[in-house]
């Protein structure tokens, strides 16, 4: 067991960090998305779309479990976004894409591989 101080927000082994990258707000998710986690997610999530981003993007690359609860956050967030935020999921892994596609989400939202591909997606305006 490590000895090391938990960050705030991190106490379960989970962490949501915010970057800014042009009009899109990236909230980089690392450790893994289940029952006890995943609040601390949903509360990211509920903060910036708080502040009416154009464009959320759900940066999944760090997490190494993605659990049906997780999963749910991530469908809340998109609809919570509604019409005036675009919700994209960074999902390049096995352990967040095959949940996704198991689940048919990746019909629902919309799913890139590596964050470059969703901010790349920006440019278009039909994405």
């Amino acid at each position: 067991m490590s000895n090391a101080p938990l960050t705030s927000g991190d106490q379960f082994g989970v962490s949501v960090d915010v970057e800014h990258h042009g009009a899109a707000t990236v909230l980089r998710v690392a450790g893994e998305l289940d029952l006890l986690t995943t609040p601390t997610f949903t509360q990211a999530c509920e903060q910036e779309l708080g502040k009416r981003p154009p464009v959320l993007v759900i940066d999944l690359t760090g997490v190494t479990f993605l659990a049906s609860v997780g999963m749910s956050a991530i469908v809340s967030a998109h609809e919570a976004a509604g019409e005036r935020t675009k919700v994209r999921v960074v999902a390049g892994t096995r352990d967040t894409l095959r949940p996704i596609r198991v689940t048919g989400l990746d019909k629902l939202l919309s799913v890139y591989s590596s964050l470059p591909e969703a901010l790349e997606a920006l440019a278009d305006p039909e994405s």
